[in-house]
């Protein structure tokens, strides 16, 4: 597997700028070690900061875009079927759709920093038929972050951008209790508005 890894990333680099982005878009690695590994690459001075985010961001909101697409069109029978080829299973549509249903469409954005839920949650906005300029936008504003620490600490990292997953973690912890925290007040929100709305 580490050696499958390599060789996209080897491939990846020679796309330059593409590689981020149809890495992100296809999502055929981890999406922190392709972010690390981007970082590198601007280390490197191969590639730099900015146009890495670009790529970063725009590739990992058309993926959930195609996510949302099929939560859509396909529907809950559709994902239970065929989820497991897009590496989600029943396990994560149930607990997204649950965390969708009790917190509304302020979820899309929160979820994306929260492990097992984040990259489910495009499926019940598909589901939903939430508005799809909204979707874009809550992700878009999401990967922002997300991609930025990533490819932050891979430029820092070097040679060493492989460890990110250790590293990253006193970064990553702040970031969930954050978007719990935010989750808590959206749906606090979201409460007191259904409440004065039956006054």
């Amino acid at each position: 597997m580490h050696e499958l890894i390599q060789n996209v990333l080897v491939y990846l680099e020679g796309l330059g700028y593409w590689g981020i982005f149809l890495g992100l878009m296809l999502e055929v690695i981890p999406n922190e070690l392709l972010l690390a590994y981007a970082g590198y690459l601007v280390s490197k001075g191969q590639i730099n900061f900015v146009g890495a985010m670009v790529c970063a961001v725009v590739g990992g909101t058309l993926a959930q875009v195609v996510l949302y697409w099929i939560g859509r069109y396909g529907g809950r029978p559709f994902l239970e079927r065929y989820g497991k080829y897009l590496l989600i299973s029943k396990h994560h549509i149930d607990v997204a759709e649950n965390w969708f249903n009790r917190y509304g469409t302020g979820m899309i954005f929160t979820a994306r920093f929260i492990p097992i839920v984040r990259h489910a949650i495009s499926l019940p906005g598909g589901m939903a038929k939430m508005p799809l300029g909204k979707f874009t936008l809550y992700t878009g504003l999401a990967l922002v972050p997300y991609s930025f620490l990533y490819i932050y600490l891979g430029m820092k990292l070097k040679d060493n951008w492989e460890t990110i997953g250790e590293y990253a973690g006193p970064y990553i912890k702040p970031l969930i209790i954050a978007a719990v925290v935010l989750t808590i007040l959206y749906a606090g929100y979201q409460f007191y508005l259904k409440r004065k709305t039956k006054v």
